[in-house]
């Protein structure tokens, strides 16, 4: 079976055939670097990193390139609020970024450009744009995008011209042909960071960026374009028209979308992450915070192995059960490492397991099918004690990138400081006070421990326990 990749813009599957037989050319936009990274950021980088990990390990020299947005009205704010320049501002924002995706096992890209060191490139490519009709500028200075002269404005998204006309609000900017245009320069504004251009000093708009940055490494046209749900429009719908608009071909072709990511709210309902419902999660401060639950370093392991496990074009919800339940699931792998520790003899292509894992990758990168086969070698490890399993286990993990460290270290786990001794005590000093009747000492070691990460569940049984995420305050 060949590989097989789903693209936005066709809305189909279909064999992946790059340009260049044993080379593939990929850009994925990055963030803009004003803050840190969140767990959205984290699904999206860990899901690329995935793909591009499997294109390698299928034999191909990748190219990939993940831009770092550093002059935005976003920047200029956060770095006006705090007293500090832009370039400071997007220097520690752009080091915290590297370094939230460092832990989380991605690959640095072959190249990391930062917008503001492409302002030439873009100047170019607007220029080319004025020349053939399609850019102008307006009477504020501004330079514009003439949206109804490109012809397959909407292609990607699926939005059409009428809709985008009835569904504006009036521009702020009059000037503007029609309200539908958007920015490819923006005229100076006093304390903004600006440059030199033929339409007088400014600086660039936020879509014109990743089309010279990724033509600069790529070529006019390329083989795979990705990012996150939110930029399929405008952002990408709009690099389209830029580049096309302006070289006359095919930009990339395939488009690569991750899913969106939801979060559990208090009533059991799904909504948007966002800081003013307080449900808010960085990258660091889930690592952090699973660290405490399951074992410093163990964190950005499982979050890792959480993010994996939906495939990546489907929405995925981040909830402290399924924090848990990916915690178990990837302790129950490394249990099986730990009962054979593998040889280093190379992966066999021809067993079973790793046939159904390559067809599941082959399917459009199906990352939650391949892991199914991880658990099927850690069942036959289990039962056996095939040192041939645990071989096979941990060369498939190595191609996802998880169940490198050492078995021991990550079973050994840790909640805050607890381990699994001290909850049964602290338990059973519990079960103590209630047999006692003293009630309120009971109910302050379950408010203890729960504070702690642990979840106690009392039944006819006994009192079972598991460990949660402790969802603080952002």
């Amino acid at each position: 079976m060949s590989l097989e990749i789903y693209s936005t813009l066709s809305r189909e599957k279909s064999p992946f055939k790059p340009i260049n037989e044993h080379q593939v050319k990929m850009y994925v936009c990055g963030v803009t670097v004003y803050d840190y990274c969140h767990i959205g950021h984290g699904r999206t980088f860990v899901s690329f990193d995935i793909i591009r990990r499997w294109l390698e390990a299928s034999g191909y020299d990748v190219t990939f390139v993940r831009n770092i947005t550093d002059v935005d009205d976003k920047i200029i704010r956060r770095a006006a609020e705090r007293g500090i320049s832009c370039d400071a501002l997007t220097e520690e924002f752009g080091r915290a970024m590297q370094e939230d995706m460092l832990a989380l096992g991605c690959l640095a890209p072959t190249h990391e450009p930062r917008a503001t060191h492409f302002i030439p490139q873009m100047l170019n490519i607007i220029e080319k744009l004025q020349a053939k009709g399609l850019a102008y500028q307006t009477d504020g200075g501004d330079v514009a995008y003439n949206v109804r002269g490109f012809k397959d404005y909407g292609k990607l998204s699926g939005k059409s011209i009428d809709e985008l006309q009835s569904g504006s609000r009036v521009a702020a900017d009059m000037t503007k042909r029609d309200p539908i245009d958007f920015v490819l320069w923006k005229a100076a504004k006093p304390g903004e960071p600006l440059w030199d251009s033929p339409w007088g000093k400014g600086r660039p708009g936020w879509h014109i960026e990743c089309s010279a940055m990724s033509c600069y490494y790529l070529g006019e046209t390329f083989d795979i374009h990705g990012g996150g749900p939110d930029l399929i429009f405008p952002h990408h719908e709009n690099e389209i028209a830029q580049s096309e608009g302006a070289n006359g071909k095919k930009f990339a072709n395939y488009w690569m979308h991750t899913g969106p990511l939801r979060v559990m709210n208090k009533d059991g309902k799904q909504e948007k992450m966002s800081k003013s419902l307080g449900n808010f999660w960085t990258v660091r401060d889930a690592i952090a915070e699973t660290d405490d639950k399951f074992g410093v370093g163990n964190g950005a392991q499982v979050l890792r192995f959480f993010l994996m496990r939906t495939h990546y074009r489907s929405p995925i919800l981040f909830s402290s059960d399924l924090i848990v339940d990916a915690y178990q699931g990837l302790k129950r792998l490394y249990g099986a490492l730990n009962d054979v520790p593998p040889d280093s003899e190379p992966l066999d292509w021809n067993e079973e397991c790793a046939k159904r894992f390559k067809a599941a990758m082959d399917d459009d990168f199906n990352v939650p099918v391949a892991v199914a086969q991880l658990f099927e070698l850690a069942n036959r490890a289990h039962a056996s004690k095939d040192g041939a399993m645990t071989r096979q286990l941990k060369a498939l993990g190595s191609i996802l990138n998880i169940l490198q460290g050492d078995p021991k270290a990550f079973l050994k786990g840790s909640t805050a400081g607890l381990d699994e001794a001290a909850i049964e005590a602290a338990i059973a000093e519990r079960a103590a006070a209630k047999k006692a009747k003293d009630y309120a000492k009971a109910d302050e070691i379950r408010q203890r421990l729960a504070q702690m990460g642990v979840m106690l569940v009392d039944t006819p049984q006994g009192t079972n326990w598991q460990r949660v995420l402790v969802e603080t305050q952002k």
